[in-house]
């Protein structure tokens, strides 16, 4: 197994290296670079993508358009010096192979760099947000896992009755539901949007935090975090349940089960005696992986539409201000993530099943 995790931890670094090299390659083509993001506010527009539409409101632009004579829209008589510099300070004067070769090595030493408009180091902000995104996943897993395994040990033992076929479908339509008009749904039912105020609309705590006591702390953001979660959860239920039944369907059909209750056994005492340990082997080893997806796919949307400052919403407003060193650091953190809880839900399945060789199915 040793040789295994070895090899599995050097696929790391061609693996991040495959990927920020897409994702630098592909950045080269967008438009609206940190240059002209700059060159908009330098100018009082706020938004860099008004340019494109070629409006130009200032009658004196076009006779200084000769004085500066950039390939940026809306550079329209700024200094050429002024460009040049700009270029300097975000490390546009370099070819970009020499740009992508310097990030990777600061990379491989984790030195993220700094924010192009937030003057605070981009490792400070990952560390910032990173506790939200954990929060609303191990939340969102954790429930989902509570639900799920019941739910699905309960669909096994009743498998082909009514209880069966009503909950398959319930829990198919909410799989199918997209997360976000999941999320969009619960605030206008129970955030004031139509109907009953009963949750807050937006952020993890109230104003007054600082001020309530313990106990008034834990309320309010249990308070704060119910939709969120709600929302993050919906969309796991499925594939767990699902599993959970399927494996325990496995178990119930093999021959130990059928012996053990020819020795008069209680169905508890087998279900939960003999058959729950093994069946929920796959179940538990695949949490790692779970966790991840949760923690992935759904910070993004849900932390945007419940304004919870998180990693995915911190990604989000990096790629729409294109402040590079923040959108390649969490790219960056994200993928040596998710390539890591990959090495650990192996080596979950190793732990909970040692009859599980990786190296044996190498070979």
């Amino acid at each position: 197994m040793g040789a295994y995790i070895v090899r599995r931890l050097l696929l790391i670094i061609p693996t991040l290296l495959g990927i920020m090299l897409i994702n630098f390659a592909l950045v080269q083509f967008v438009p609206g670079g940190p240059v002209e993001q700059a060159i908009a506010r330098a100018q009082g527009g706020g938004d860099v993508f008004g340019g494109f539409a070629g409006t130009n409101n200032d009658p004196g632009a076009d006779d200084l358009n000769t004085a500066s004579d950039s390939r940026y829209v809306g550079a329209r008589g700024l200094p050429p010096e002024f460009i040049a510099e700009l270029e300097r300070e975000f490390g546009f004067d370099k070819p970009p192979v020499e740009r992508f070769l310097n990030m990777i090595w600061n990379y491989m030493r984790f030195d993220f760099g700094e924010s192009y408009f937030r003057s605070i180091s981009v490792i400070d902000l990952i560390k910032e947000k990173l506790p939200v995104s954990i929060t609303l996943g191990l939340w969102s897993t954790l429930i989902a896992y509570l639900v799920s395994i019941p739910l699905g040990i309960r669909k096994a033992v009743k498998d082909g009755t009514s209880f069966d076929t009503w909950t398959s479908g319930a829990i198919i339509a909410a799989y199918a539901i997209p997360g976000f008009l999941f999320a969009i749904l619960l605030l206008v039912l129970f955030a004031g949007g139509s109907y009953w105020q009963i949750f807050p609309l937006r952020g993890l705590t109230s104003d007054n935090f600082d001020q309530l006591s313990p106990l008034g702390k834990v309320a309010d953001y249990f308070w704060h975090i119910t939709l969120p979660v709600l929302a993050s959860t919906i969309s796991a239920f499925a594939t767990l349940t699902l599993l959970t039944k399927n494996s325990f369907l496995d178990e119930i059909k093999k021959q130990y089960v059928i012996t053990a209750r020819a020795k008069g056994l209680a169905e508890g005492r087998v279900l939960y005696g003999h058959v729950f340990r093994n069946a929920m082997l796959i179940v538990i080893a695949g949490f790692p992986a779970v966790f991840i997806g949760v923690f992935f796919g759904g910070s993004l949307i849900i932390e945007t539409i419940f304004s919870l400052d998180g990693l995915g919403r911190l990604g989000f407003e990096a790629a729409v201000a294109r402040d590079y060193p923040v959108v390649f650091g969490t790219l960056f953190i994200f993928g040596l993530i998710g390539l890591i809880v990959g090495i650990l839900s192996d080596l979950m399945y190793v732990l909970v099943d040692p009859r599980i060789d990786f190296e044996r199915r190498e070979g």
